[in-house]
């Protein structure tokens, strides 16, 4: 280590480089060990605020928590109720789907051809194959099932954070340095960050149950996998909506025809204005509203490293990365870097008031 890297005590930038390429392999190498922490951690943080309510209102500690466990269980096994046997049917049946849209593709080309437009007839299996959107909902899915097959883990480790939960103020207390200014910002960034992921998923199971609904009265198949992927790609804002959409799209395009595929992406339309655009932003307020680059960004780099469940949390965990900034004056920078222009524009409106 040169001699300014020792005055400053801190490591040259090809150590930190070297240091974060091998965490990040460390994390892919460990992933099957991660999501599930994650998962837990996740649950734990949306089911504190009941937790601490039910506290306030005098419920002792060990009873609160049975009943918070008890809820999440439920939820739990009703989900797997839900999309167990569809998500089975579906996947015998993704072979039938995907040869059937060949089929439709390649009529489409056939069309294409009678008005003038030449596609080569080996590149249309690149070019036009819906088929992949199929298999990329039943890759989420499927990964999603074998998550919860590490139910009793995630539920345990549910059990521990919230033990925990309660006692670490009192810890920080004696261990900080300065536990009155670094608690109030810890403080501020807990409260921003449940208050986000309760919300965000309160948004999103509306997302998922309206989707549900309004496909099952088109009569779309699995319209229960279809409001359940809603619901988690609900996570991951513009790209997650449009992936979410494709596969009900396209198999109501094949069972149903054009009319009713038309009506599904009126569906997805009316819902993700009225829910995402209108109701969600009026919900969450100013905050998280990250950038289009960074979002998609985070969905390919912990996409890679955590597979599918990976993309899904990608965008709650850049949020509440974006949060911690936030709560410090140090960091803010870096958070205003992380949102989108109208965090920018509400922010330079804020100082000029200010002024």
């Amino acid at each position: 280590m040169d001699d300014t890297a020792k005055r400053t005590g801190k490591a040259p930038p090809l150590v930190t480089l070297a240091s974060f390429v091998i965490v990040v392999a460390g994390m892919r190498a460990a992933s099957s060990i991660l999501v599930p922490f994650f998962l837990a951690v996740f649950i734990a943080v949306v089911s504190t605020p009941p937790l601490f309510w039910l506290q306030r209102k005098g419920v002792p500690k060990v009873l609160a928590l049975v009943f918070i466990l008890a809820a999440i269980l439920a939820v739990g096994l009703l989900f797997a109720a839900m999309i167990g046997p569809s998500l089975n049917d579906f996947l015998r049946s993704l072979p039938d789907y995907q040869e059937q849209l060949s089929t439709l593709t390649a009529g489409f080309v056939s069309w294409l051809h009678e008005k003038g437009v030449n596609i080569p007839a080996e590149e249309v299996p690149q070019t036009l194959n819906p088929g992949w959107v199929m298999a990329l909902a039943g890759d989420i899915l499927s990964t999603l099932s074998s998550v919860l097959t590490n139910a009793f883990l995630i539920l345990l480790t549910v059990v521990f954070i919230l033990l925990e939960a309660a006692d670490l103020p009192k810890k920080l207390q004696v261990v900080l340095k300065n536990p009155e200014r670094s608690l109030s910002t810890i403080d501020k960034f807990s409260q921003s960050a449940k208050r986000y992921l309760v919300i965000k998923t309160l948004i999103s199971a509306a997302t998922g149950f309206l989707i549900w609904l309004w496909l099952f009265i088109l009569g779309v198949d699995y319209p229960v996998l279809w409001g359940t992927l809603a619901f988690l790609l609900n996570y991951v804002p513009n790209v997650g909506s449009f992936v979410a959409a494709l596969p009900a799209v396209l198999v109501a395009l094949v069972m149903s025809g054009v009319g009713t595929a038309l009506l599904t992406v009126l569906g997805f339309l009316v819902v993700n204005v009225v829910v995402g655009s209108i109701l969600e932003p009026k919900l969450t307020g100013r905050r998280l509203r990250l950038s289009t680059l960074v979002v998609f960004l985070s969905l390919v780099f912990w996409g890679w490293v955590l597979g599918p469940i990976g993309m899904i949390l990608s965008v709650p965990m850049t949020s509440l990365v974006a949060i911690a900034l936030d709560s410090y004056d140090e960091t803010r920078g870096l958070a205003i870097l992380l949102g989108s222009g109208t965090e920018v524009e509400w922010i330079e409106r804020f100082r000029r008031r200010r002024k």
